[in-house]
């Protein structure tokens, strides 16, 4: 199945998800979270770490627990694992105003790892991830976004007058629509992936696609997986242990082809 970028489909058409996944969210990240357990013993098989740090970054509105079981998986995976530190996720209050605090934080795991860091990014935090590393690229590793709306049409989800409201940054794309085309654009030269699922409630999926190019990937998790499900996902834990195991300049695709479950658990890759 291809994969339909934001671009590609004029981001003005892009709505935000149906009233009926919106509905379904909250009853559906608790089967993604019940998934998760009866899992775990499959997810042994996800590919060992080379212990470089990895920073997971939460959604909006969210902190550093709702990462805990990702970041725990990949602690067991041989990751040298951050939490991103910063509390709650309430934009540039939590970032600061030029997202120097965000910034500070990956320095400081640079610094005292000597080692890259890969990014890892949960909806706004996957924003945020990508923005961080075209500000910082020798600190960067990789980045991974699940279910991350950068493309160019901020208002395709259920939750723009919230953040209007909370950080009082103004989304009207006539105002902004320069920002928002330079968000859409993945960081340089730094491998990119992008997981998301065609389920989601809150954000319009086509948001969270890569556009394509040699260094970026998209990841498709099926359907029934909802956004806020993204971060407790076995299908999204076991395709974030595959990116970040590839040795650092050997990165590639991701290849659903390898197998049957494989197939089945991600309906499509790439672009």
């Amino acid at each position: 199945m291809a994969v339909v970028d934001a671009a590609s489909l004029g981001v003005e058409k892009i709505r935000p998800p149906s009233l009926a996944l919106a509905l379904t969210e909250a009853g559906r990240a608790v089967g993604d979270f019940i998934s998760l357990q009866g899992a775990s013993p499959l997810l042994t098989f996800a590919p060992k770490g080379d212990g470089h740090p990895v920073m997971v970054l939460p959604g909006f509105l969210a902190g550093g627990v709702t990462t805990a079981p990702l970041r725990r998986f990949l602690t067991s995976k041989g990751y040298d694992t951050h939490c991103w530190g910063l509390g709650r996720n309430l934009g540039p209050h939590a970032i600061g105003p030029e997202g120097e605090l965000l910034g500070q934080r990956l320095e400081s795991i640079y610094r005292k790892t000597k080692r890259k860091v890969s990014l890892v990014g949960w909806s706004l935090g996957g924003i945020m991830s990508r923005e961080l590393a075209k500000r910082y690229p020798k600190y960067v590793r990789q980045v991974i976004t699940l279910g991350s709306p950068f493309g160019a049409n901020p208002r395709a989800n259920h939750v723009w007058r919230i953040y209007q409201a909370v950080t009082g940054q103004d989304l009207d794309p006539v105002v902004m629509q320069e920002v928002f085309d330079n968000l859409a654009e993945a960081p340089k030269g730094i491998p990119s992936t992008a997981i998301y699922s065609r389920g989601d409630g809150v954000v319009a999926w086509q948001m969270c696609v890569e556009k394509k190019s040699k260094t970026t990937d998209n990841i498709e998790v099926y359907a029934s997986v909802s956004h806020c499900g993204l971060g407790v996902n076995p299908a999204v834990f076991f395709a974030v242990g595959d990116r970040l195991a590839l040795p650092e300049k050997e990165w590639a695709p991701f290849d659903r082809s390898v197998s049957t479950w494989r197939r089945f658990a991600y309906p499509s890759s790439g672009h």
